[in-house]
């Protein structure tokens, strides 16, 4: 039976925010477990490796799952990323890769190098849809992605909608792009974009057209998924409603909503898209 698994991102667990002191990471672990979440991200580079110490055991008192979004900057990073991913026995590692070619051709040998630095590991191994990164673009991903037929995705749809301003209604050459993304991607991350704002509150009025969205393409995403899976496969979402300044806040530096709340929401929404997938079967 295909199983859902739902993570909370550690780092959107920052509060960031003068004044207040942030929770020590045995205190998010706790809250983090205690919401009933199945696992948690962490987000390092090499540089930040050695902040994550206590992760291992933190996990196993909680009970839960771990994966890792990886910052790699230089080729040679990512060995030293996976070594520490196998070490904490995370699930998968979703890299962030911080080289950047100019064109998808230069960066074919680049993502085939990570890839078999990944297969030494016997490591799943995503590339993720992310602004500032080797993914930057929608359209620089979909042409590496045709020159890289094994490349699977990490899709977090919110950076190409503000990388590619989108507008609504979703045109239909940018839905049909969308699409070929969600076909190769094997890992969802929870935000909601507009054109402008990289992350916008769930609750508003004005936000709702584009909380539609994402919902119909995670629930797009997810049943392809579904349908090219064994029948025993896990699907990990990931939860990642990042702190300041990807939230919004007032002049007072408080923010516009609850993220923690949000991460919540968010979650029982794709539960329930789950849930009605399954009603289709």
């Amino acid at each position: 039976m295909q199983t859902l698994r739902i993570y909370q991102s550690l780092w959107a667990m920052e509060l960031r925010k003068p004044g207040v002191t942030e929770a020590t990471m045995a205190e998010n672990f706790q809250y983090i477990a205690t919401a009933g979440f199945d696992g948690v991200c962490l987000d390092p580079s090499v540089a930040e490796i050695e902040n994550y110490a206590t992760v291992g055991t933190l996990c196993s008192q909680h009970n839960l799952d771990c994966m890792i979004n990886a910052f790699p900057y230089e080729s040679g990073d990512l060995s030293v990323l996976l070594k520490f991913a196998q070490e904490i026995h995370a699930t998968m590692v979703n890299v962030i890769g911080g080289i950047m070619p100019l064109t998808p051709a230069e960066a074919v040998p680049i993502v085939r190098r990570w890839l078999d630095d990944a297969a030494v590991f016997d490591l799943p191994l995503l590339f993720e849809t992310h602004r500032d990164s080797l993914l930057n673009d929608l359209f620089f991903t979909l042409q590496l992605i045709a020159l890289v037929p094994e490349m699977r995705l990490c899709a977090d749809l919110s950076h190409f909608v503000v990388d590619r301003e989108l507008r609504l209604p979703i045109p239909d050459a940018d839905r049909d792009y969308i699409q070929t993304i969600l076909a190769r991607s094997d890992c969802f991350q929870g935000r909601v974009a507009s054109r402008e704002q990289i992350q916008v509150q769930l609750d508003f009025p004005q936000h709702q057209p584009w909380v539609q969205v994402f919902r119909t393409w995670w629930k797009d995403g997810m049943r392809m998924w579904r349908k090219r899976n064994d029948s025993d496969a896990e699907l990990i979402f990931l939860c990642e409603l990042g702190p300041p300044p990807y939230a919004i806040t007032d002049r007072h530096q408080n923010e516009l909503s609850d993220r923690f709340a949000e991460a919540l929401l968010i979650r029982q929404w794709v539960q329930e898209i789950w849930a009605e997938l399954d009603a289709e079967e």
